[in-house]
């Protein structure tokens, strides 16, 4: 009697774990033997651990099937094939992963598998499902209270009831790790929906400007931030921009983010000017009572001229807006005023800055200007009016750039703030 061996692979989060099963005999009898000794050893108690450990430890829905089949086979059975419902729990079943001891006979498995009724599976409990030369095991996967699928196990002879019992177990665990992981991406979706929703529907022309612009929310799934910027036509003869920070993260920095993004468009086509539309998003915010944030913002308003750009701005306790001259000299063109949503009698006074050609205006969020290594921030000792110093005569897409990759390399950990950076340019 030889002997065969059987490797199974787990894809876990980012980690590969192998595991080696040798079994005498090549007989699914054999194994059968094996799997109702194993049942009765402490070892098997580890191998429903490790179950549990490689299916936490994923949170792609994609993935889950497949770690499902190949944790069952062969210890339970010699194929597995894993059918899921949609994610209300009410569509039809369908087959979204197969795995057979023997790879090659995965392909005439799945078509034997196209005739058999899935549907006649009681999906509350496990129950058997007729197959030409197979028995079947019909698993539910159900995790709180909700259908998600099915796990099908299939073996030439029958299924010992220790092997059964196993079968459920582990169908349990892979039922809630499934609908974690469903519930995960579902959050991520919602959250990058809501985020694309905060952000400028298209790129205006602006004669004569040349601008660029960067936003990366901090976060493993990109989690909705509370920084945000906006370029818009308010008038036949001028544009606005905005470049905020709202204090927090998640669905309520996002509510103040809507708030303040669609108050300063209506307002500044009803032609309100950049210190009173600031005066009345201020009012707006904290009318909002316990669910107001304090918010930074720069607007201006950005007008083409002759000679370059004129732009009339307020910066309400934002970093301070810098402009670079083609000779590499950088000035500070902002005057600090009161953050918004904090008093009620704020009175706002707009600066007045003229854009040369080939002059850059750069504003940012606190993502660039305090992005930490150990002790010191970025833009200790002007550390941001020296980077944008090196950028003379870059376009403003460059200049961007330039930026945002040196607060990357500023610090070697990945950063735990929201980032944004407009750049204008007078072209």
């Amino acid at each position: 009697m030889g002997v065969e061996e059987w490797g199974i692979t787990f894809a876990g989060d980012s980690r590969v774990h192998w595991a080696r099963l040798t079994l005498p005999g090549s007989g699914d009898r054999v194994a059968a033997e094996w799997l109702e000794e194993s049942a009765r050893g402490p070892h098997w108690l580890g191998f429903l651990a490790d179950a549990s450990d490689l299916l936490a430890g994923t949170l792609d829905p994609d993935m889950v099937p497949a770690i499902i089949a190949q944790i069952v086979v062969p210890r339970l059975s010699s194929w597995c094939a894993v059918y899921t419902s949609d994610n209300s729990g009410v569509g039809p079943l369908r087959l979204v992963y197969l795995w057979h001891a023997d790879e090659a006979r995965i392909d005439g498995l799945r078509e034997q598998l196209s005739d058999m009724d899935v549907t006649a599976a009681d999906t509350r409990v496990t129950s058997a499902i007729h197959l030409a030369d197979s028995q079947v095991l019909a698993v539910p996967l159900t995790a709180r209270g909700r259908s998600l699928g099915m796990m099908c196990l299939g073996r030439p002879d029958r299924f010992p009831d220790e092997v059964i019992q196993f079968a459920e177990d582990i169908a349990r665990r892979a039922a809630l790790a499934m609908d974690n992981a469903r519930l995960y991406a579902q959050q991520a979706a919602a959250n990058r929906a809501l985020q694309r929703s905060l952000l400028p529907p298209n790129e205006p022309e602006v004669p004569g400007l040349d601008y660029g612009v960067i936003y990366e929310p901090a976060g493993e799934a990109n989690e909705v931030g509370g920084d945000f910027y906006d370029l818009f036509k308010s008038s036949d003869e001028s544009w606005r921009f905005a470049i905020g920070d709202v204090c927090g993260t998640g669905p309520e920095a996002a509510a103040v983010t809507g708030l303040a993004r669609h108050t300063l468009r209506l307002l500044a086509r009803e032609g309100y000017g950049v210190a009173a539309v600031l005066g009345r998003l201020n009012q707006a915010i904290l009318e909002e009572g316990e669910r107001a944030r304090f918010l930074t913002l720069l607007h201006g308003d950005i007008t083409p001229v002759e000679s370059g750009l004129e732009v009339r701005l307020v910066s309400a306790g934002h970093p301070e807006a810098l402009r670079l001259k083609p000779n590499g000299q950088v000035q500070a063109v902002t005057t600090p005023q009161s953050l918004l949503g904090v008093f009620h009698e704020v009175l706002f006074e707009a600066d007045t800055v003229h854009l040369d050609h080939g002059d850059v205006l750069l504003a940012v969020t606190d993502g660039v200007t305090e992005r930490r290594s150990g002790g010191r921030l970025l833009d200790d000792d002007g550390g941001l009016a020296k980077l944008l110093a090196e950028c003379a005569g870059l376009s403003a897409r460059a200049v961007a750039e330039r930026i945002r990759r040196g607060a990357a390399e500023f610090a070697a950990e990945p950063s735990a703030d929201d980032l944004a950076i407009v750049v204008l340019r007078a072209r």
